[in-house]
């Protein structure tokens, strides 16, 4: 018996390793780039969102690849659609945060 267990115990500590890391890593991941995704697909001219690098602004209309936002200032950037890290949390008195 301690021959088996010997033979094949690293590998079975191998797969039980990867099924943790599965687990804790790469499953919570996926689910979290399908949320991203729906939200991409979601995204509206005239809501308000957060771009990455923590810029807050309003979709001015949007492509395939790109988004033109409009920020506090009154510019206007094109930004990769990617970038758009999620939408911007309303306010209870129906304003956002700027």
């Amino acid at each position: 018996m301690s021959e088996i267990l010997s033979k094949y115990g690293m590998i079975i500590f191998l797969v039980v390793i990867f099924a943790v890391m599965y687990l804790l890593m790469i499953r919570p991941r996926q689910k979290q780039q399908k949320v991203h995704d729906e939200m991409m697909k979601e995204l509206r001219v005239g809501e308000r969102v957060i771009i990455a690098g923590g810029i807050y602004g309003q979709i001015e209309s949007l492509s395939e690849d790109t988004a033109i936002v409009k920020i506090e200032s009154g510019a206007t950037m094109k930004v990769a659609r990617s970038s758009i890290l999620g939408k911007q949390e309303v306010e209870e008195g129906g304003k956002g945060v700027f």
